[in-house]
């Protein structure tokens, strides 16, 4: 039973991400906002509604390995797996201004909740900061779409009504909140099942499951050859992973921090978005080519393997 309610949480989260990120986009080109912001925000906002939904559930469950966990490993896949499948299907290029300004944004927010949980503890405060630092980022970015005229084009999609987008938007909400509790609960009873720890099972079966919109959007962007709703989604979606879901995640409820986090897979979550911004600049500057993204996922698999192996 509980594999079927795992699947079916899966399917919930996939369903309602998708639902979610569609009629967000409808609304946010309602106010003109650049493809690039889109992905940047309004889509990162939706891509990580799972990953908030699923780590509200493991906090409010007394999983805090499942909480923080879930950020962790989401931001690992999100840069190491998600992107380079995107960039497998069509190399990306990428703008002056994502290497100069919204890839050292992502960095800060890194670095900063690293910052904050050297004491093991990721508290009401923090998290606060947090949320400010996510806030003065959109406003930033929305201001910046304005401005950039040379950004501002159509996404040649035909934005539905205010109402019917923010309807939808309500319902995916709902389906998001239902399939996360689905996936939290039953992911944890099969890790005690099989002898898995939360941490083993947060960093690969939930993080991945929670990146499958990030993948999703991403790879649809691909095909559609819209990769600066690629990239920004990307990207947006790690800076609202650590701001929003952290941020709000531990003003419900302060989060303890498992010592493995500061000892290795801090590591590699500041070390994802170290190697990103080197192959962007390396060979080819400003694209992600077939044979990057390849590197990408061989040190994915690299790292999951050594969380396999330290579980």
């Amino acid at each position: 039973m509980e594999y079927f309610l795992l699947l079916l949480g899966f399917s919930l989260l996939i369903f309602s991400g998708r639902l979610l990120i569609s009629n967000a986009v409808s609304i946010a080109q309602r106010f003109d906002l650049s493809p690039f912001v889109i992905g940047l925000t309004v889509v990162a906002i939706g891509t990580s509604a799972p990953e908030l939904l699923v780590s509200l559930s493991g906090a409010l469950k007394g999983h805090s390995d499942v909480a923080v966990y879930n950020v962790v490993g989401s931001n690992i896949s999100n840069l190491l797996l998600v992107l380079a499948i995107a960039a497998l299907i069509l190399p990306i290029p990428v703008k002056k201004l994502t290497l100069r300004i919204d890839w050292p944004i992502m960095f800060v927010f890194s670095v900063t909740v690293t910052f904050f949980i050297l004491d093991l503890v990721l508290s009401a405060l923090e998290g606060s900061i947090l949320l400010v630092m996510l806030i003065a980022f959109v406003v930033f970015s929305v201001y910046r779409s304005r401005k950039d005229t040379a950004d501002d084009v159509s996404t040649g999609a035909k934005p539905r009504s205010l109402l019917t987008a923010l309807i939808l938007v309500a319902g995916a909400s709902g389906g998001l909140a239902w399939g996360a509790d689905m996936l939290v609960e039953n992911a944890v009873i099969l890790a005690r099942d099989f002898g898995i720890s939360e941490r083993a099972i947060s960093v690969s079966l939930i993080s991945v499951g929670t990146s499958i919109p990030e993948l999703t959007t991403s790879v649809i962007a691909a095909f559609r050859k819209e990769t600066d709703i690629s990239v920004g989604n990307i990207i947006g979606s790690n800076i609202f992973n650590v701001g929003f879901v952290l941020g709000i995640t531990s003003l419900v409820k302060p989060l303890e921090v498992n010592p493995l986090i500061l000892s290795f897979d801090i590591f590699w979550f500041l070390g994802a978005g170290l190697l990103l911004f080197i192959l962007l600049v390396i060979h080819r500057r400003m694209q992600l080519q077939r044979w990057k993204s390849l590197l990408m996922l061989s040190v994915y698999l690299i790292y999951l393997y050594f969380v396999i192996g330290t579980a």
